[in-house]
């Protein structure tokens, strides 16, 4: 059942972040009318920089592929963690509004890394 779960969760994490990447490249949704002007500045500034925005779009969309196969989801984890870590401060300091969301995909990302521990331990053992 647990395994049932974390597949499901996995999944539409996944898939949130499949999409927000690939709005990020193709812009195919609609900007929300109520964005703190502060995220609207940084946001602006994040577009003048020509590659950031591309370097997110294909972080976000590898990570979330690689949630969605079991095999590869300890590895998608440690490419959507940072990603997730930005979008924290991001929201801290500029959007609170956004926290809730926030804090439900690193829990998710938390149990994913937490579940398959032992597969990045050679990461840090000598």
């Amino acid at each position: 059942m647990k395994n049932k779960i974390l597949f499901v969760l996995c999944l539409l994490t996944g898939l949130m972040f499949i999409n927000a990447g690939l709005d990020k490249l193709l812009h195919y949704m609609p900007m929300p009318e109520q964005i703190p002007e502060k995220m609207m500045k940084a946001m602006q500034a994040f577009m003048e920089i020509g590659w950031l925005m591309p370097l997110v779009a294909v972080g976000e969309i590898l990570g979330g592929l690689l949630l969605l196969v079991p095999r590869t989801r300890p590895l998608g984890a440690v490419v959507l963690f940072p990603l997730l870590i930005g979008i924290l401060l991001a929201n801290i300091s500029m959007a609170p509004s956004g926290l809730p969301i926030v804090f439900i995909l690193l829990a998710v990302i938390g149990w994913v890394m937490v579940e398959n521990r032992e597969r990045y331990l050679p990461m840090i053992r000598k």
